[in-house]
């Protein structure tokens, strides 16, 4: 008598933990139940993937979504559109929304407005204020939150912690690893004024490699001085990458594709101000420099740091204009671009977005394929050619600064416990999100 499955991934190449090789997939209740030869198997419904590569189901962990408070730019649905489109599974939203997340009570609010609007699975990071020290441990233990984030340089509102001292007091209050935006808020403030008007490709000066560099140094202090674990965002230059690995033991590297992809000064000639991002991107050398922290095994995550602005924002004059870019919905097909083009392997690629972020943020049954993980799984078509265009792009604010980039390799499926949440650039009928759950904060019973 065959058993039977909810549902068979048949005949896909599998990249996994034990490499890569051709095996059927079987889900039920969500989970996945059974890697093999289940070609006698039999399932309510199969799908032949035969030529496509079945990846554990990729994970942005650095997207702002902007709702609450900005929802002209994005809101959790749109966002979450815009993920499942582009092949990633889970993401982890900022707290830098209207009114920010720094209460538990906040997280808790993003947590009931994402469910089952959003197509994809989702974390929170709680916010760091100089005020809100004493409740970060309650945030830290919602359900739903991926960690706390901590902005040195160049946040609006509240969020801002730029002194060592109160640096110090976050990561004292907290048990888990921290996410830190490292810019050095006082050299920033110094230079302020070479940020020239009309003039974005001055943004880099302004915002210039010493800043990150001094930041991210001073972080690492204050990090070993307190015996605490961080994570360091978007990193942009190539000075901090041999920095960052003398400290592997306490500290955790994100690059973002943009700053793999894009360089000055021609991304400024092309793009203005749609190129415009913090910290900025800057040129070849600190790109190859990225690319070497890769190759060295120093980059422990990729996130797109998805931050829509809309058109008529992007349009006014430098320095008026505001920093982001969208990025979740091109995070896979730029990527496999790169491992086309042999800048990377895609078991490489996997490590970057799927189990790096497993490792980091400690999510339960996420980051691999195997028995009693959730079905999450990205389908993609190595051999894809397409073009992407503005006209593609799910997010509010319909543009993207990779308009008009042919790339090879292409999302075909994006799979959320064993629901088929996007497939051939369609999104299903419904919205199946639910909070991601860390090991760190298991819900007791």
């Amino acid at each position: 008598m065959s058993i039977t499955y909810d549902l068979i991934f048949r005949r896909g190449t599998i990249v996994n933990h034990d490499g890569i090789g051709e095996a059927d997939i079987a889900v039920k209740d969500g989970l996945i139940v059974e890697i093999g030869d289940l070609s006698r198997a039999d399932a309510a419904e199969i799908v032949d993937v035969k030529g496509l590569h079945v990846l554990p189901g990729v994970v942005d962990s650095q997207v702002h979504l902007r709702e609450p408070g900005n929802e002209h730019k994005e809101d959790l649905e749109s966002g979450g559109r815009a993920a499942a489109l582009g092949g990633v599974t889970s993401v982890f939203e900022m707290p830098n929304t209207k009114p920010p997340t720094t209460t538990p009570d906040a997280l808790a609010g993003k947590v009931a407005r994402a469910r089952h609007r959003m197509y994809c699975d989702f974390a929170f990071y709680g916010g760091a204020t100089t005020e809100n020290v004493g409740i970060l441990a309650d945030i830290e233990r919602e359900p739903g939150c991926c960690g706390i984030k901590v902005f040195m340089g160049s946040s609006t509102g509240t969020l801002l912690v730029e002194k060592d001292e109160d640096v110090l007091r976050v990561l004292r209050a907290i048990r888990r690893r921290a996410a830190f935006h490292s810019e050095d808020e006082f050299r920033l403030r110094e230079r302020r004024e070479l940020a020239l008007l009309g003039h974005v490709d001055t943004h880099p000066v302004w915002r210039d490699a010493e800043a990150a560099v001094l930041c991210t140094t001073r972080l690492l202090r204050l990090a070993r001085e307190a015996g605490k674990r961080i994570h360091v965002l978007h990193i942009s230059t190539a000075d901090e990458i041999p920095l960052l690995a003398h400290h592997k033991d306490i500290a955790t590297v994100e690059v973002t594709p943009q700053h793999l992809t894009l360089a000055a000064p021609e991304c400024y000639e092309a793009l203005g101000t749609y190129a415009q991002m913090n910290p900025p991107i800057r040129g070849h050398e600190h790109r190859a420099g990225l690319w070497e922290g890769i190759a060295a095994g120093i980059v422990d995550v990729l996130g797109s740091d998805h931050a829509p602005h809309t058109i008529e924002e992007k349009e006014q004059t430098y320095p008026k204009s505001p920093s982001g870019m969208p990025g979740v919905q091109t995070l896979v097909p730029v990527m496999l671009n790169h491992v086309n083009e042999g800048r990377l392997t895609l078991q490489r690629f996997v490590d970057l977005t799927s189990a790096g972020p497993q490792r980091i943020f400690g999510m339960a049954r996420k980051g691999r394929i195997a028995v009693g993980y959730d079905a999450d799984l990205t389908i993609v078509d190595m051999s894809a050619t397409r073009t992407i265009e503005d006209k593609w792009i799910a997010s509010k604010c319909g543009w993207t600064p990779y308009n008009g980039m042919q790339v090879k390799g292409w999302p075909i499926g994006t799979v959320v416990r064993g629901h088929r949440a996007m497939w051939e650039d369609e999104l299903d009928a419904q919205a199946t999100g639910e909070p991601i759950t860390f090991v760190e904060n298991l819900p007791h019973h």
